[in-house]
């Protein structure tokens, strides 16, 4: 005769012996076990171990619950382990979170230094500093990271794109993480009152590139500059105010225009027409569009993989770094121009005697060049380089960019009778030279002239 699995249990005590026989056959009254079948299978199995089986070990937890008045002798049964017929990996959810005042350490999470290989390739570790962030002192690696970019470069193919170029930028530029709702809001409030004056420019920004036409449409373009028109006159309102009584601007927009039709009344406002225009606003109120943004922002087009990334970039950029670029008259710009000339003459003094005898100052070849950083000369790869080093050192040196443009040109201007035909349109960029050129100059930079390059465009 077989032996039953129940006669290898646990001997139960005589009173309690009934009300766990009802327990167990009452699958419902314990949820975690199996169904009755289960309890002899596991009963079974506590012949060929000497550990009592989970069913003995929770009839013994019941017996210390239900019968401790009968039983003060009773053993101490250890916690019931959690028995699953299925096994997962246990996902973030399920996780236990431990309580930080009985484990302070384990309060915050506390990140491993990131360990760089001996023989490990610069631009792996470039890789890693913008896939993994700091993982030391922040301007250590700030710093860490403009040297990389200075000397290794962004790895990128024959058409300039780079799947790290537009994050460097945004690292470089501190600039914040905005919702794209943000940037969709802005488009949803339609045309804004310097929409004709863009569209007056899209069409021909880098008309004749065809690495940018191919991969940036003109409805980017347009959408882009729209939306940091609007970004751009929603400041302008919130800081001087406005005739109409627009409430101030938000992250979002005005909250009036979250919901307006495109037709929007801005454009009534005459001192709005005036900041459309850019150059014809006054000189210190700042504008929402001049000529030359739509040049200026095609880069950021291009290198971003989204548009909502090139506006942030791009916002940042107008704002912070170069406002007097885009403000009014653009005195920026024209300060900018005044340093070239200035500049040309402490690094190359027989090149700077020789233009100004031609009358040829910066104002009139190098105004494109100023208010674009460069990006208006061809090709776009090499532009996209020489903003590498920009963003990483300061976009004040879009300055001494272009003076190694002239001094590279030096031998050739010298020569000619007119340079003017010359200095219409630049050489093709050379970016390694260029930025050669200019790391070389800056130490012929005395320190107030220095100071006005690094301010010339607030």
């Amino acid at each position: 005769m077989t032996n039953s699995p129940i006669k290898h249990a646990p001997h139960l005590p005589p009173s309690t012996a009934a009300a766990t026989e009802h327990q167990l056959r009452s699958p419902k009254s314990n949820r975690g076990l199996r169904k009755l079948q289960s309890a002899h299978q596991l009963s079974a199995n506590y012949a060929a171990s000497n550990t009592p089986s989970l069913i003995s070990q929770q009839r013994q937890q019941q017996q210390r619950n239900t019968s401790s008045s009968h039983h003060a002798q009773a053993p101490q049964i250890p916690p019931l382990p959690t028995f699953s017929g299925h096994h997962r990996t246990r996902s973030n959810s399920d996780a236990v979170v431990p309580n930080p005042a009985n484990n302070p350490t384990s309060s915050r999470r506390v990140a491993a230094p990131r360990k760089i290989p001996v023989n490990q390739n610069p631009r792996e570790e470039l890789e890693a500093m913008v896939r993994q962030g700091p993982q030391g002192e922040l301007q250590t690696e700030l710093a860490r990271l403009r040297h990389l970019v200075l000397c290794e470069g962004l790895l990128a193919d024959g058409d300039g794109m780079s799947q790290l170029r537009i994050y460097v930028w945004l690292i470089l530029l501190n600039a914040p993480a905005i919702p794209t709702d943000s940037y969709l809001e802005l488009i949803r409030r339609g045309a804004s009152p310097a929409y004709s004056k863009i569209r007056n420019d899209t069409f021909r920004t880098l008309a004749t590139n065809p690495l940018f036409k191919r991969r940036v449409s003109e409805a980017s373009l347009i959408r882009l500059l729209n939306a940091i028109a609007w970004k751009l006159h929603d400041a302008k309102i919130e800081k001087f105010g406005d005739s109409t009584k627009i409430n101030a601007a938000t992250e979002l927009g005005s909250p009036e225009l979250q919901h307006a039709s495109p037709a929007v009344k801005h454009a009534q406002g005459p001192s709005t027409t005036t900041a459309t225009d850019g150059s014809e606003a006054g000189g210190t109120e700042p504008g929402i569009y001049v000529q030359g943004m739509n040049v200026l922002c095609a880069p950021f087009l291009y290198a971003a993989r989204s548009e909502a990334e090139a506006f942030v970039a791009f916002h940042i950029f107008v704002t912070r770094d170069c406002p007097g670029y885009v403000r009014g008259a653009m005195d920026g710009v024209h300060k900018g121009l005044a340093l070239v000339d200035k500049c040309l003459a402490i690094i190359d003094p027989k090149l700077s005697s020789y233009l100004q005898s031609k009358h040829m100052k910066a104002e009139l070849y190098a105004f494109a060049s100023v208010l674009t950083m460069c990006a208006c000369t061809p090709p776009l790869p090499e532009v996209l380089q020489i903003w590498d080093f920009l963003f990483a050192y300061g976009p004040h040196l879009n300055i001494l960019c272009i003076c190694a443009q002239l001094v590279i040109m030096r031998e050739t201007l010298l020569t000619s009778p007119s340079p003017t035909k010359l200095l219409r349109s630049f050489p093709p960029l050379q970016s390694k030279l260029i930025i050669e050129i200019t790391v070389s100059n800056l130490r012929k930079i005395p320190a107030d002239v220095y100071e006005e390059l690094v301010h010339h465009a607030e």
